[in-house]
């Protein structure tokens, strides 16, 4: 059991799949703070710092007025904080849109390095003839058997 645990931990595809949750968490924490920290500012530029975290309804229960997200969470009131979802599903678009264009410009690269390796090496030598078919080849044994035989 014990072998049969240390061949499937051996695998490649169990090691790439590790690797590949690894450098994704990596890879998530580069890209939120690449959205928190330097696009999210920027669009609060042009928005005058809009934020719809704090915005809710009460559905039942006391809440201070102008009481933020949190402290009418830790009230015990019944909230509807549709203002979490609105940055929840903005900040995912902005994800999306930084992710697609990482992607994109991997994929630019990728192209362009296999464009390269497939591109013709020119050389000042004259290409060598193609190789002769294989009738042409069971035609020249022939002949030449022909020639000794006579």
């Amino acid at each position: 059991m014990l072998k049969e645990f240390r061949d499937f931990i051996a695998r490649g595809n169990v090691m790439d799949m590790a690797v590949g949750i690894i450098v994704g968490a990596a890879f998530t924490a580069i890209v939120s703070s690449l959205v928190a920290d330097l696009i999210n500012p920027i669009i609060g530029l042009f928005t005058g710092g809009v934020d719809f975290t704090n915005n809710y309804f009460v559905l039942s229960g006391e809440v201070p007025a102008d009481a933020s997200l949190e402290a009418a969470r830790e009230s015990g009131a019944s909230i509807f904080a549709f203002g979490s979802f609105i940055m929840a599903v903005i900040n995912f678009l902005i994800i999306a849109w930084v992710v697609f264009m990482l992607v994109k410009g991997v994929n630019k690269v990728k192209d362009a390095a296999v464009r390269k390796d497939a591109e013709p090496v020119t050389s000042d030598e004259p290409a060598a003839p193609p190789p002769p078919s294989p009738e042409a080849l069971l035609t020249e044994i022939r002949d030449l058997l022909k020639e000794r035989t006579v």
